[in-house]
């Protein structure tokens, strides 16, 4: 029986937080995507305060989003990337990432290190704790561009 070994970055899901993230993100991960002769899926996830009220409006937060994937779209053109956005609703952000890689089979869960952080900052600790131990796919946390 034959094994088929998939690279990680034929369909990998991609989170982005904000403006910043994406560029950086895309910047990083486009030249893999593209060498890969992949397709990628760019996230963003509206935490939902699970009863608390929201830090910000859900129309506040899909107007913010609709603006990050604009770029990401604008960016994937320019790299002749093939990239598909979804905006996600949820009140763990790290499970939320992971059940739409596993809807989407993805290859992989991409990311780079926001603002300097050490990439194990990148996302809050129940997130960060959450995509390391619970995922079932690889996770790969790419050097930002000014790495």
């Amino acid at each position: 029986m034959a094994s088929v070994v998939r690279s990680l970055f034929d369909a990998p899901l991609v989170p982005v937080a904000n403006e910043d993230d994406a560029v950086a993100t895309c910047t990083a991960t486009f030249p893999h995507v593209a060498d890969a002769g992949g397709r990628m899926l760019v996230v963003h996830v509206v935490e939902k305060a699970g009863g608390a009220p929201d830090k910000a409006s859900v129309e506040q937060r899909e107007k913010l989003a609709e603006e990050l994937f604009e770029e990401v779209r604008e960016r994937a053109a320019e790299a002749g990337v093939d990239v598909e956005t979804r905006l996600l609703y949820g009140t763990d952000v790290g499970e939320t990432i992971l059940d739409a890689a596993r809807d989407e089979d993805a290859s992989a869960i991409v990311f780079t290190p926001r603002e300097g952080k050490k990439w194990w900052d990148i996302f809050g600790h129940e997130a960060r704790d959450t995509l390391v131990e619970d995922s079932d796919r690889p996770v790969v946390v790419l050097p930002g561009a000014d790495e």
